[in-house]
């Protein structure tokens, strides 16, 4: 049986989807964060191997009892992977990531085993619009980014990018974006507070907030959000805050879920305030991409479709706060896809590029 692999590794889990020549999903499987640009080589490809191993064992039926590692087994099941990883972004990294990934799978480096950006992932739209060539990809999630696509000689060209550059210097939009935007404007509320004499405005999302940390204070807040990470194996104190145990990153991207209930389940106009503030953000990044102008690399929003991923471009009204700053800038897309399964589409892709005689494109 051939059989057609598509690995999504991004910032919060890793996604592993196997397929027939046909196209049907067999065996699906979720591991871990596999942000390549946060983990060693041997961390990205433990994960990753995990993912692959149970999305083998879920095909029903079983291609076999062979699990990677396999080429010390037997031949490889997979006909062609494809693995779209976040933190990817040069071709130092995909060089890097080669000769694990054709170890451990037992698929030679070549057109059977491509390894691009996540981003390429949520190309796979373009495709289905026939009348238009360019596409821009964008993910909001954990982080976020935005890339450029055209049709090219039936490959998928990369045209530009921004973002993807990580908590540190950006991910405009994203999880942690949407969280250390919170914190400031709540602290910000507070400082004018101390200027003008009078109280902040009353907000759920501050309660929340104060409530997940376990603290009385809004100004207690930042010892929390600068303390140090976790040393591997450091023991705490029994009963000690959940946030002793996690990195800063996450310390600040949990408040995301807070900021959405908020804003959409509570109407809380601090949280609203928060989501178009960084919505905002990640369309003036998405607008540098588009151009008015024609050119040899100008994508144009009304020739294009917009495809979306990612668990907060998941939520429709963000992606509208996204859509409409997009709008007011005067970029209003021709099509716009939400890619809700990137490795589905990804393995489908890979075994539709099969058919073409001696050809396997899934970049």
């Amino acid at each position: 049986m051939s059989l057609y692999l598509c690995v999504d590794c991004g910032g919060s889990k890793t996604s592993a989807v196997v397929c027939d020549a046909d196209g049907k999903i067999l065996g699906r499987a979720l591991g871990g964060p596999s942000n390549f640009a946060y983990l060693t080589l041997d961390e990205f490809i433990a994960t990753v191997k995990g993912a692959i191993s149970n999305a083998l064992k879920t095909c029903t039926p079983p291609p076999s009892n062979i699990y990677v590692p396999l080429p010390s087994q037997g031949t490889s099941p997979f006909t062609a992977a494809w693995f779209g990883v976040s933190g990817v972004d040069s071709p130092a990294a995909i060089t890097t990531l080669t000769p694990p990934l054709s170890t451990l799978l037992g698929i030679p480096a070549g057109p059977r085993l491509a390894i691009t950006n996540d981003t390429h992932l949520l190309a796979a739209p373009l495709r289905m619009h026939p009348d238009i060539t360019h596409a821009v990809a964008v993910i909001a999630g954990t982080g976020s980014i935005a890339v450029t696509f055209r049709e090219s000689a039936g490959a998928l060209e990369e045209l530009g990018r921004i973002g993807g550059w990580g908590w540190i210097l950006g991910d405009e939009g994203g999880g942690f974006s949407v969280g250390r935007e919170a914190i400031r404007q709540i602290l910000l509320e507070h400082d004018k507070a101390t200027v003008t004499g009078k109280e902040a405005p009353q907000s759920t999302l501050t309660t929340q907030i104060i409530e997940h940390f376990g603290i009385k204070d809004i100004m207690e807040i930042l010892p929390i959000i600068h303390l140090p990470d976790p040393a591997p194996h450091q023991n705490h104190p029994p009963n000690s805050p959940a946030y002793f145990l996690i990195p800063k990153e996450k310390r600040v991207s949990s408040l995301s879920p807070l900021v959405f209930k908020a804003a959409l389940q509570d109407g809380d106009e601090l949280a609203l305030r928060i989501l178009r503030t960084c919505a905002a953000l990640l369309g003036e990044e998405i607008a540098m991409l588009l151009a008015q102008e024609s050119g040899p690399r100008a994508v144009r929003a009304q020739n294009s479709v917009i495809s979306f991923g990612g668990s907060l471009a998941g939520i429709e009204a963000y992606r509208k706060l996204i859509l409409d700053d997009l709008a007011q800038l005067g970029h209003v897309f021709r099509y716009v896809d939400f890619v809700a399964d990137p490795a589905a589409v990804g393995a489908v892709a890979l075994a539709a590029a099969a058919k073409i005689p001696g050809v396997i494109r899934c970049n």
